[in-house]
């Protein structure tokens, strides 16, 4: 059965002292049945507080040991579950707080002021539920052994919002079905077994770090590794400490971790390690191979997506039958190229990346507008990405719907602009985004961060581009900034590069 709740109950039943969660600051850990008690547990404290199944709740919390235990005791009890994202700010945080209808908060205590001071702005009550995310136990106690309500494959369990760049985040509505679904599609994609085990680097309010790095290992019988967040300067010792056998990233840790120190130079053992896997963006080829050549670790790029579940395109376990520049193969789910009426299109044409498969949402939460654009007839999930498939079954992404660049009547995907900026020696990343033009319709503006110790020039970059790219492809407007703007997986919101103050 498709349920949270019986892949916990199997793996406590057939495996109770087998570890599932690691804390590497506190060396704390979770066997299967201890967090079993803890999942229950957290189901009678809601229940205790009068909600119903099915009602929603709220986490807002960073990665710790009991982090699994906000977002998967929730659907355990047969909860709805809607995480928050810590970089939600003010207003943002309030209308997600408020348009989520969530009837409790679960919060670390490092959040509570935040969260409080949100809940000002709520028209309505909600129940605060403190936690210590880093306790030896938290919830256990409540556990009284008694049977719990039934949940079934269809019940809703995750409450997801997107980013939100163009405007309010979206609610995505995602069932038993679908999470467990994807799940076990990372689980067969990367033949996960019981021995493995996950260096997890995202954040559990993220799509990625929750399907990816929590229920794959629980599905798998495996187990993760839950630092507090992403640390470049301890990633490695980490990994070589607590012997992961793969690692689960996106391409801007790739390049951090390239900008760090080299963990065999070190003398750190990292022969566990299998794979790296890298999701959430395209992975530019240039740090692909870097990576590979440093550290001696074959990278898996895949693709995902919130509507997706997480996981929808992977390339395969072997090394010589994987493609950089792809995500691979439509893996546990369909995928398909389609044109702006629907109609799928041949190997080799462009067009919008479809997907359909048990992992794909229904819909948005009470967003009828959106809903009606979201599917083509058959059940194809419009992704918004733009691509091609190969002869071999291989997607490549080119862009993005929202952000094609569109210059005097010409398409242009920004990741060319991207990619070919990112050769430079000196740059650490790169992003274009269009930008009005009176002439061309829209120029092409790139924004550039500078690698630490590395100089370069606005003029010396734009020159390299014009070599790489030609004239009518290079940017019109190039700054150097510091940062880039992201999500919360690390994926650069391009078109908040807009706001960016001129200089």
């Amino acid at each position: 059965m498709k349920t949270i709740r019986a892949h916990l109950n199997r793996q406590a039943e057939s495996r109770p002292d087998a570890p599932f969660v690691l804390a590497p600051e506190t060396g704390r850990s979770l066997t299967f049945a201890q967090f079993r008690r803890e999942c229950r547990g957290l189901a009678r404290r809601l229940l205790a507080l009068g909600l119903p199944p099915g009602e929603r709740v709220a986490f807002m919390s960073p990665n710790g040991l009991h982090a699994p235990t906000f977002l998967l005791g929730s659907a355990y009890g047969g909860f709805m579950v809607a995480p928050i994202n810590l970089l939600s700010q003010g207003a943002q945080l309030s209308y997600v707080l408020d348009f989520s209808m969530v009837r409790a908060v679960l919060v670390a205590e490092c959040q509570r002021e935040r969260l409080e001071a949100a809940l000002r702005d709520v028209p309505r009550p909600i129940h605060v539920v403190p936690a210590d995310v880093d306790a030896p136990t938290l919830f256990a106690a409540d556990d009284d052994g008694g049977e719990l309500p039934p949940v079934r494959e269809e019940d809703d369990a995750l409450l997801m919002f997107t980013s939100g760049t163009t405007g309010r985040p979206k609610g995505v509505l995602l069932t038993n079905r679908n999470i467990v679904s994807g799940g076990e599609f990372v689980t067969a994609a990367h033949a996960l077994a019981p021995a493995d085990r996950v260096l997890c680097a995202m954040p559990l309010y993220h799509i990625n770090g929750q399907i990816v790095t929590a229920v794959a290992p629980l599905v798998s019988g495996s187990s993760v590794v839950m630092p507090r967040k992403f640390s470049a300067s301890t990633y490695w010792e980490t990994a070589a400490e607590q012997r992961v056998t793969w690692l689960n990233f996106v391409p801007t840790i790739v390049s951090y971790l390239l900008a760090g120190k080299d963990p065999r130079a070190a003398g750190l053992d990292l022969s566990r390690v299998r794979f790296a896997r890298s999701a959430s963006a395209p992975l530019p080829p240039e740090l692909h191979r870097a990576f590979e050549a440093r550290f001696g670790i074959g990278i898996i790029e895949t693709m995902g997506l919130t509507e997706t579940c997480a996981p929808c395109f992977s390339n395969p376990l072997d090394p010589a039958a994987r493609k950089i520049g792809s995500p691979g193969r439509a893996f546990g789910n369909e995928g398909c190229v389609m044109d702006a009426e629907g109609r799928e299109l041949p190997d080799g044409i462009p067009g919008e990346i479809c997907v359909r498969g048990d992992n794909v949402t229904r819909g948005y939460d009470r967003n009828p507008e959106a809903n009606a654009n979201l599917f083509h007839p058959g059940g194809w999930l419009r992704t918004g990405d733009l691509g091609y498939r190969d002869a071999d079954g291989f997607f490549f992404v080119t862009g993005r719907l929202k952000e094609l660049i569109i210059k005097g009547g010409e398409n242009i995907a920004p990741r060319e602009i991207d990619e070919a900026l990112l050769s430079h020696p000196a740059v650490l990343e790169a992003a274009a985004v269009g930008v009005p033009d009176p002439h061309y319709g829209q120029e092409i503006m790139a924004c550039v961060v500078l690698k630490e110790g590395e100089e370069s020039s606005v003029e010396e970059l734009r020159e390299f581009a014009r070599a790489e790219l030609g004239s009518f492809k290079t940017p019109k407007v190039l700054r150097i900034v510091l940062d880039l703007p992201k999500g919360p997986s690390g994926k650069v919101q391009r078109l908040k590069l807009l706001e960016l103050p001129a200089g």
